[in-house]
């Protein structure tokens, strides 16, 4: 078989482009090859900085927690905190896990989970730092503890010793109390001694009923009816205890019924019978200009209303005793 000019030069051509397209062909595949390659190749160093980072996390995330424990103390508010840092680092340690497991397939997102690295670093130094802030405050808390502590100590020998020293000086003035009570009473008990030793005594105590006459002479009567006023006069003994000068002698005359006859505005009132704590009215009050000798008194008892029949008897007081008395009877 024989071929022409045309023919040879068609086949030629058409070889020619077969060849071409072959190597067209073959170009491409060997360019798809090394971009696969090249692919799979960053995939693997993507990968192989991913599992890196993965393991850089962990050791720095439990010497984290190894340093934190070791920061542990007795003081409840320190490992408070550091259970608190615990659980942030733990938080923070499974955020950078997700980035870590997302950035397999991103450049961008590995770079952000490293970056997020070396801040959880920069976080647990922060967190020593604030945790031996906290020691420190801690310790000057327990130092100023304990000094409170002596302190107290000192002060509750200091209160001891006051209160000690407060109960003898009780005991002590509980006895000067009582010294002074009893001295006091036995003083008391002197001073009416000589307080009733120095009442001046009556020797006499005289009352006799009087009506004065048409030309004002006076005259003594007995029969009730017919007295005006009674008058009473009192001696007094020599006393050489009382002082001289002015005495106040309080009369008291009861009427036959047992009354004691007063009038506030003829000078009656109250006064206390010392010997039996009483008090007791008075009728009148007689002042004395008294000079240690035996002398007289008198005084009128003028109510402006009628006597009645029977006996009146008088009491004399002088320093709150009584010093003398007496009595008259009315027909």
């Amino acid at each position: 078989m024989s071929f022409t000019k045309d023919s040879k030069q068609k086949l030629t051509a058409i070889a020619a482009v077969v060849i071409v397209a072959l190597l067209g062909l073959n170009a491409f595949l060997v360019y798809n090859k090394i971009s696969q390659d090249r692919k799979i190749e960053a995939q693997k160093t993507e990968l192989e900085e991913a599992e890196q980072l993965k393991v850089e996390l962990e050791k720095e995330y439990y010497d984290a927690l190894a340093q934190l424990e070791g920061m542990r103390g007795q003081a409840e508010n320190l490992n408070a905190l550091i259970d608190q840092q615990k659980e942030e680092l733990t938080t923070q340690k499974e955020k950078i896990d997700r980035m870590i497991r997302q950035g397999r397939s991103s450049k961008n997102e590995l770079a952000s989970a490293r970056k997020q690295i070396s801040e959880l670093k920069a976080q647990l130094d922060n967190y020593l730092v604030e945790i031996n802030t906290l020691k420190e405050e801690n310790m000057m808390l327990a130092d100023a503890n304990m000094q409170l502590t002596e302190d107290k100590r000192m002060l509750s020998d200091e209160v001891s010793k006051e209160r000690t020293m407060n109960d003898e000086l009780l005991t002590a003035k509980a006895a000067l109390v009582s010294e002074k009570e009893s001295l006091e009473s036995e003083k008391s008990a002197l001073s009416k001694k000589v307080n009733y030793a120095s009442v001046i005594k009556l020797s006499e105590v005289e009352a006799t009923g009087w009506k004065n006459k048409p030309n004002g002479k006076p005259k003594k009567k007995s029969y009730a009816k017919n007295v005006e006023y009674l008058k009473i006069c009192f001696t007094t003994t020599p006393n050489e205890i009382a002082d001289a000068g002015m005495e106040q002698f309080y009369i008291r005359i009861i009427n036959p019924v047992g009354e004691t006859l007063a009038v506030e505005d003829l000078g009656s009132g109250i006064t206390t019978n010392v010997k039996t704590g009483e008090e007791i009215r008075f009728t009148k009050v007689k002042e004395l200009d008294y000079n240690n000798e035996e002398m007289v008194a008198c005084f009128h008892w003028q109510p402006n209303t009628p006597f009645s029949k029977g006996t009146y008897d008088v009491e004399v007081y002088n320093k709150g005793y009584l010093a003398g008395n007496g009595s008259v009877t009315l027909k």
